[in-house]
């Protein structure tokens, strides 16, 4: 059986605190899109993290789900959004089996977390399940890690560990798979989500997309 996808679970629990602190504004990229999308009903922020992004969609929906596969991400996030007075539904879910009901999102961002996921299929189970919860023509933003990123010197996709280092000096490595912008673009279209634009951006690549 493979383990990897408990691994990213533990791995951010045992993170979540530092990574939490590290994580304070909602990247430029989200707060465009959520601006220029009509106010939903429902929001969802997939692998929400420490909240930071479903705070930013709390202003411009009635209700906000925020979900992780990580219960200590979790934590943070209610702590947070608690903080300032922010109402949003916590669940602990996997991006590749979302625990919402169909067609029941009228916005969502997926955001720094198709990366983490361990395998292709995991990957593209993801968006698929993101197309799912979202209603037809309700727009999604999807980013992933890229190998246009200063860091990289790569023209395909590849599988790598990023270590954490935590206060003290102990390292956490985390999984990552680097998308090329051909590769996360195939795997948009071989989605059920519909594709709107596609784009490179502070070394991630982005799309907003829709339910289908």
């Amino acid at each position: 059986m493979d383990r990897r996808p408990v691994d990213v679970r533990d791995t951010y629990d045992r993170i979540a605190g530092h990574f939490a602190e590290t994580r304070e504004y909602p990247w430029p990229e989200v707060e465009s899109f959520v601006e220029d999308a009509p106010r939903s009903e429902v929001a969802l922020d997939l692998g929400c993290g420490n909240g930071r992004h479903a705070e930013l969609l709390a202003a411009h929906t009635d209700r906000v789900l925020a979900c992780d596969i990580s219960r200590g991400l979790l934590a943070t996030a209610r702590s947070r959004l608690s903080e300032r007075n922010i109402d949003a539904d916590l669940l602990q879910g996997d991006a590749s089996a979302v625990p919402l009901a169909t067609d029941s999102v009228s916005l969502a961002v997926y955001v720094a977390t198709l990366h983490h996921l361990p395998t292709g299929d995991a990957r593209l189970a993801s968006l698929d399940e993101l197309a799912r919860v979202l209603s037809t023509g309700a727009p999604g933003l999807v980013s992933a890690w890229s190998t246009a990123h200063d860091r990289f010197d790569a023209g395909e996709g590849f599988d790598t560990t990023v270590d954490w280092t935590l206060p003290g000096g102990e390292t956490v490595p985390r999984f990552y798979h680097v998308y090329s912008p051909d590769e996360f673009e195939s795997d948009l279209a071989e989605s059920d989500l519909g594709v709107r634009s596609a784009f490179v951006s502070s070394g991630n690549c982005y799309a907003v997309v829709e339910g289908a």
